[in-house]
C-alpha cells in the first residue's frame, strides 16, 4: 500500500469521488471482507459488493487473501493507498494555467501555481512508482504571526530577494548532465482546522 497515491483518470476520479465509495475507501485503509465492510457502515452486504466492484476494477483496491468459509469463499481486500490526491490531469480541458496571467499577488494564481505543483509531483511520483525509485524534492512548511500588512509585505519583498539570490548562485544554464527544477514559494493565510463531522449510516 502506498501513503499517497495520485488519480490522473476522470473516470477513477468520478469513482473515488462517489461518496458510499469515499467512506469504503476510507474503510480499507485496513484490510477487510464485504461483510466486515457492510457491518461497519451499515449497508446490505450485496450493496458493499457491487461498490467494491467498481473500486477493484478503478484500481483503487485490491485483493489481499481469500478466505474459505463453509461452501462460500471470501475476498479481503484493502485500499491500494493510505490517501489519495486527485491530479489537475484528470481535468485536464480546464485545469489552471499559472502562464496565462503571472501575479505574485493574485490568490488565484497561487492556486494555479499549486494546481501544477500537484500535477508535476503526482507524474512524478506515478513515473518513479513504476520504475521503483525516488524522486528528488525537498519541502518545508511553517508559520510565521505578522504584526501588520507592511511587516507581511517586508517579508515577502526580502524573502523574494533572498530567493532570487540562491537561484543566480546556484542556475548552471550550461551545466552538462543538469537537471531543470522548480522552486514555488508561497505566503497565505493559515485556515483555522475544522474539528472532524461524525460519521453518518445510511439506512
Amino acid at each position: 500500500m502506498f501513503d499517497v497515491a495520485v488519480i490522473e483518470d476522470p473516470a477513477v476520479a468520478a469513482v473515488s469521488l462517489e461518496p458510499t465509495r469515499a467512506r469504503l475507501l476510507a474503510q480499507l485503509a485496513e484490510p477487510a471482507s464485504a461483510s466486515a465492510l457492510a457491518e461497519r457502515v451499515g449497508l446490505a452486504r450485496q450493496k458493499v459488493n457491487y461498490h467494491l466492484r467498481e473500486l477493484e476494477r478503478h484500481g483503487l483496491v485490491e485483493l489481499v487473501e481469500e478466505r474459505r468459509k463453509g461452501n462460500m469463499t471470501e475476498r479481503v481486500l484493502r485500499a491500494t493507498a493510505a490517501s489519495y490526491v486527485i491530479s489537475p490531469v484528470a481535468l485536464a480541458a480546464v485545469a489552471p494555467d499559472p502562464g496565462r496571467a503571472p501575479d505574485r499577488l493574485s490568490a488565484r494564481w497561487l492556486l494555479a501555481l499549486a494546481a501544477r505543483l500537484v500535477r508535476d509531483v503526482g507524474t512524478l511520483i506515478t513515473g518513479a512508482a513504476r520504475a521503483n525509485r525516488p524522486v528528488a524534492t525537498f519541502a518545508m512548511a511553517g508559520e510565521v504571526r505578522f504584526a501588520s500588512a507592511a511587516d507581511r509585505a517586508a517579508f515577502a519583498d526580502e524573502l523574494a530577494r533572498t530567493v532570487s539570490t540562491l537561484v543566480s548562485r546556484y542556475h548552471d544554464e550550461n551545466a552538462a548532465g543538469g537537471r531543470t527544477h522548480r522552486v514555488v514559494v508561497a505566503i497565505h493565510p493559515a485556515v483555522p482546522t475544522r474539528a472532524p463531522e461524525p460519521e453518518t449510516r445510511e439506512p
